[in-house]
C-alpha cells in the first residue's frame, strides 16, 4: 500500500479506499449507460456488424469513462486526484491540446 500512496501522491488509506471506489463506480456506470447511448444513436446489432457495433461501443465507453471519471472524483471528494490522473491520461494519448498544456 505505501508503494501505492508514494506513487498517488495520496496520505491514506481512507483515501485509496475512495480512489478504488470511483474507479468501480466510474467503470460500472459507464458500462450500463453505453447501451441505452447506443441505441439512441442508432447504433445496434442489427444495423451494424458484430465487429462495427463494439468498436462503436468501445469509443463510447471511452468518452464517456473519462467524463464519469472526473464527475465521480468530485463527486467523491478527489477531484484533484482525478483531474490530474485524466490529463496524464490524455497526455500519453497525445492530446495535449485539450488539457491545456
Amino acid at each position: 500500500m505505501n508503494k501505492l500512496k508514494q506513487r498517488w501522491g495520496i496520505e491514506s488509506n481512507f483515501q485509496i479506499a475512495v480512489i478504488f471506489i470511483v474507479f468501480a463506480v466510474t467503470g460500472s456506470t459507464a458500462s450500463y449507460i453505453g447501451k441505452p447511448i447506443l441505441s439512441f444513436l442508432g447504433i445496434t446489432l442489427e444495423s451494424f456488424s458484430t465487429f462495427g457495433y463494439w468498436v462503436f461501443r468501445i469509443l463510447i465507453l471511452f468518452v464517456m469513462y473519462q467524463f464519469l471519471l472526473v464527475f465521480f472524483g468530485w463527486l467523491f471528494g478527489q477531484h484533484k486526484f482525478f483531474w490530474g490522473f485524466e490529463k496524464k491520461m490524455l497526455r500519453r494519448l497525445g492530446l495535449k491540446k485539450i488539457v491545456g498544456e
